[in-house]
């Protein structure tokens, strides 16, 4: 069902979108942009190990998932905008205790502080568009937010490169200050508010737990919260790694960005393709067919691989990852729109719960990978396999009992 848009949204649908991704980016940014950084970063912390200096990504995600715990009911009771602007506050804070950082310590709590504020973007960007768009439609307006969105991992690499050799590292947390900066005037200039007073909730406790109970109980919020947490698990444990997958196990040097914005880049043309045929097949159908095409490129890299040692060559690893992530373009998107189709009546606090538990989920699937890194692609794709059939599994069940 699809609700028509409307008064609150001064916006075009292309700056609507724009807007969106631009907010909800921020995670990626903070992400993609430190990486090829890390290892000189590390050097000037006194940073003992790479699997240490990977907790630079890890953290940011512990921060994102506490964070969204918070928002979801926030700007149930205050407003979507007055929600996304307290995130944007504590991210930009936590850019500057990054910047000026003198020791480990310090940066992690700079990051941890940029991933609580960049939950606020993200979890109220999705209940600000559930206000507006419900069901397939939804996950129409999410994948034309993720196919813009995309394009952050496939260019912010390359500028914190270009920062990182003409001005240093610390330039590029002053480049997250700036972003910050401009997604909250955008906000505050064109979009109005999607929450009007009269369907605002008095959060209390009691009520916040009524939703979080109604969040569990709904199966297909519960599912695909799980699915969506675990098939994103890998995703954050190839981005904890990449720098090293790449620099250090492939040897491409400074051409690095280049190849992690190829593999980013399947992952928007493929959202992109989902908003345009999800209306049409449906969108159970196309993770079931996506789930299964990601398990099947995972299986079958990790079987090649093996006769290599697990360090396959280059080419077989960029196009295997290639296929993988355009299969998971079409499952991101889709498993988030399905997760919050039965809850549109408490859209903040589920969006909250959904997100947290399912970032949580991930980046304990990643800390898991980092753990077990050993300079091969194994603890990696092992992990694509398992999150693949594990998925396939959950989606079955919930399908099951949808029909009963």
């Amino acid at each position: 069902m699809e609700q028509s848009k409307p008064s609150s949204q001064q916006l075009s649908f292309k700056e609507f979108v724009a807007l969106m991704a631009l907010l909800m980016s921020l995670v990626a940014l903070s992400t993609d942009a430190m990486l090829p950084a890390l290892q000189v970063m590390g050097e000037d912390l006194s940073v003992a190990s790479f699997q240490d200096i990977q907790l630079v990504v890890t953290i940011l995600f512990l921060g994102m998932a506490i964070g969204q715990f918070f928002y979801g009911p926030l700007s149930d009771q205050i407003g979507r905008k007055k929600g996304i602007y307290i995130g944007l506050i504590l991210f930009i804070l936590g850019s500057i205790l990054s910047w000026f950082a003198e020791d480990f310590s310090t940066m992690l709590a700079g990051r941890f502080l940029q991933g609580l504020g960049a939950a606020g973007s993200k979890i109220v960007v999705v209940a600000m568009i559930r206000d507006l768009f419900a069901g397939a439609s939804m996950a129409r307006v999410m994948s034309f937010i993720m196919g813009v969105f995309i394009l952050v991992p496939v260019l912010a690499p390359a500028m914190g490169q270009a920062i990182f050799l003409l001005w240093g590292w610390r330039a590029i947390f002053f480049s997250f200050i700036l972003l910050g900066l401009l997604g909250g005037l955008w906000l505050a200039i064109r979009q109005r508010e999607t929450l009007l007073p009269e369907r605002r909730i008095l959060v209390t406790p009691s009520n916040l737990w009524d939703g979080t109970c109604q969040t569990f109980r709904t199966p297909t919020a519960l599912g695909y919260m799980l699915a969506s947490g675990i098939i994103f698990g890998p995703f954050v444990g190839y981005l904890s790694s990449a720098q090293q997958i790449f620099q250090s196990v492939y040897g491409v040097g400074q051409a690095f960005p280049y190849y992690f914005a190829a593999l980013a880049l399947s992952i928007g043309l493929a959202s992109m393709l989902n908003g345009r045929i999800v209306m049409s097949i449906g969108m159970v159908p196309l993770v079931r067919i996506a789930l299964t095409t990601s398990t099947v490129v995972a299986a079958a890299f990790l079987t090649a691989s093996y006769f290599y040692d697990f360090v396959p060559p280059f080419g077989l690893f960029v196009v295997s990852f290639i296929l993988l992530f355009f299969a998971n373009g079409i499952l991101f998107g889709n498993l988030n729109s399905l997760a919050m189709e039965d809850v549109g009546e408490i859209a903040g606090i589920a969006s909250a719960i959904i997100g947290a538990i399912s970032t949580f989920l991930a980046m304990f699937i990643a800390w898991i990978i980092g753990r077990f890194y050993d300079e091969t692609l194994l603890p990696l794709t092992v992990a694509f396999v398992i999150s693949g059939l594990l998925t396939l599994f959950i989606v079955k069940r919930v399908t099951a009992l949808e029909r009963q």
